[in-house]
């Protein structure tokens, strides 16, 4: 189903004159410089065919950078190995013009470019086309040599190069004659064996090797990495060897392999979620010039809402209004499209030369709509840091923000529990224990109960046990662990009062402890507090000391564990707390409490 998907969306963007994508036969190369020509033949210049690419930075600072510039080319990528092969009317500065910068062995680079003029050369009678003849010439004359008077090919160290006659707009490979003379080279070719196609169910030649290589999957082959491959004798039972084993049509493992391409080429649908690099589509046409459609520009904010805005003004004023819509629980089905419009969603994996299918999710528009809804409703919580602060808390939680709170540094993230979080969150089931636990694990490390923890827990803790916490202090909440949560803040609270900044605080010194054996730990704190209340004055002495006693109040005797459950809530009151302690009361309410 993965593939049926990814074909599809092949055949949509084909039809797409602004996607870019590769046609069978063709494949998209990173250009970054141009040979350009005279009429006939000779060198008139090299010149860089990167692009600049304008980058904001956090500190709202612009910084340029140069880089390739996608184009479809004949032919398919080079695959790597020590054997010869020339491109046609492309190639690195190896093949194309028999100079690479620092080369540790130019005899293999000058005999590359022997190969990459030899066959020009021998095609040029059957194509009989003026530019490429004149490519020709310049191949005939060109002395390697030559390359040290170009200062830019010094500079490029990677990409590859093409050809341009000066006096024209296309470039050589793109010409009308060119382009009808490869097409009809590619149709006389004897196709290899047939079979059905496990895409198609149509027979059709079957592709040995499924090209072109997947690229842009965080940690996997720069060259690129297959999704569908095989590499020991134990998988070629019944005599059915490379692609007969899988048995997919050129045509489409074409297909599936560009689209997944583009899809990881575009910002806006691709995301990386621990170790997964994420993609996802609707079946909803292009209506962007970004690539994506109006849905999948929607649903990567919401996926993630701390990545930086889009810089077209009407598009922004959009992505906002969806992000407060959702922010505030208003977010309807018909907001991102048509709810009955199909979603697909794939996570991959990097596995050495291959790729491992971290998760796939199909649905509908509405549905994700609604889990996504349901996703942030249940992450609500009083933030932290809010507007007013320098470093504001997001208002809605990325999933990888999430994630990061799980482990010390972002290398120590378990690697299935993106895959297991983003299931819980587009697939609506419960959300994985182990965020839970890791996140716990956390806070007893580093006695850090922050914004996005707190987040987290209470997502899992209204999921997963059905408890009602509310977004705010609730006072009503009587459950062991949230009790005891406040309690903490409390005693610490009243620690602080008394003795301003210490060198170890109450929360540094038991809270490992007290949120998980309660009574080993809470009537020592006790005893502890009786001393630093005694310090406070009379106004701050008698509102302390009537919370703590309305906390200790409904609890009848300190429990000897709390299970995780209750260790969860134990975090999140002491945050509630905390965040009442800090909170500045309406004038009305505080006159009243005096």
């Amino acid at each position: 189903m993965i593939l049926q998907a990814l074909q599809a969306y092949y055949d949509r963007a084909a039809n797409d004159p602004a996607s870019g994508i590769a046609r069978p036969g063709y494949s998209e190369q990173q250009i970054t410089f141009i040979v350009v020509l005279n009429p006939d033949g000779s060198l008139h210049d090299i010149k860089d065919g990167r692009r600049e690419e304008v980058i904001t930075l956090k500190t709202g600072k612009h910084k340029t950078n140069l880089r390739a510039t996608p184009m479809i080319v004949p032919g398919g990528a080079k695959p790597p190995g020590s054997g010869l092969n020339p491109g046609f009317l492309w190639d690195n500065t190896g093949y194309l013009l028999g100079f690479k910068p620092e080369d540790q062995n130019p005899d293999r680079t000058r005999e590359s470019f022997e190969a990459f003029r030899t066959r020009h050369r021998e095609l040029e009678p059957a194509i009989n086309d003026p530019a490429f003849t004149a490519v020709c010439r310049f191949l005939e004359s060109w002395n390697p040599n030559q390359a040290a008077d170009h200062a830019l090919l010094a500079e490029i160290t990677t990409g590859f190069g093409i050809f341009k006659i000066i006096s024209e707009q296309e470039y050589v490979h793109d010409r009308p004659v060119i382009r009808a003379w490869w097409e009809a080279q590619r149709a006389a070719e004897a196709p290899g064996e047939t079979g059905y196609c496990l895409i198609t169910g149509q027979v059709a030649p079957l592709a040995v090797l499924h090209e072109p290589a997947i690229k842009g999957v965080a940690g996997a082959q720069s060259s690129g990495a297959k999704l569908v491959s095989f590499n020991c004798d134990a998988f070629t039972s019944h005599g059915k060897e490379q692609g007969a084993n899988a048995p997919v049509s050129e045509a489409a493992a074409f297909a599936y392999c560009n689209a997944l391409n583009l899809l990881l080429g575009r910002d806006r649908q691709r995301l990386q979620i621990g170790d997964a690099t994420t993609v996802f589509w609707t079946d909803q046409p292009k209506a962007s010039p970004a690539g994506a459609a109006p849905a999948d520009e929607f649903i990567s904010f919401l996926l993630d809402a701390a990545q930086q805005q889009p810089q077209d003004p009407e598009l922004k004023d959009r992505v906002q209004a969806v992000l407060a819509k959702a922010a505030n629980g208003q977010l309807a089905p018909d907001d991102l499209g048509n709810p009955a419009t199909p979603f697909y969603i794939l996570g991959l994996s990097p596995n050495a030369a291959r790729l491992s299918v971290r998760f796939w999710l199909q649905s509908t528009l509405g549905e994700i709509t609604k889990r996504l809804q349901r996703h942030i409703h249940e992450l609500a919580i009083v933030r932290q840091w809010d507007d007013t602060a320098k470093n504001p808390d997001p208002l809605i939680p990325s999933i990888w923000q999430l994630l990061r709170q799980t482990a010390r540094e972002s290398k120590d993230i378990p690697p299935l529990l993106g895959g297991a979080l983003m299931q819980a969150i587009l697939g609506g089931s419960a959300y994985p224990d182990a965020l839970a636990s890791a996140i716990l694990r956390r806070i007893k490390a580093d006695r850090d109960i922050n914004y996005l923890r707190a987040s987290a827990l209470k997502a899992w803790l209204v999921r997963n046990h059905h408890q009602p916490i509310q977004t705010m202090l609730d006072e009503t909440n009587h459950q062991p662990g949230y009790l005891l949560g406040r309690l903490f803040s409390a005693l610490e609270k009243t620690q602080l009062d008394a003795l301003g900044q210490v060198n170890a605080s109450i929360r540094d010194r038991y809270y490992s402890s007290a949120s998980s054996t309660p009574r080993a730990v809470f009537p020592r704190l006790l005893k502890t507090y009786g001393h630093h209340l005694a310090k406070l004055d009379a106004g701050q002495k008698i509102t302390r000391e009537k919370l703590v006693q309305d906390l200790l109040a409904p609890i009848q005797t300190f429990p000897a564990h709390l299970t995780l459950e209750q260790q969860g809530l134990f975090a999140l009151g002491y945050y509630h707390q905390q965040k009442a302690f800090y909170t500045r009361k309406p004038v009305e309410e505080a006159t009243a409490t005096a």
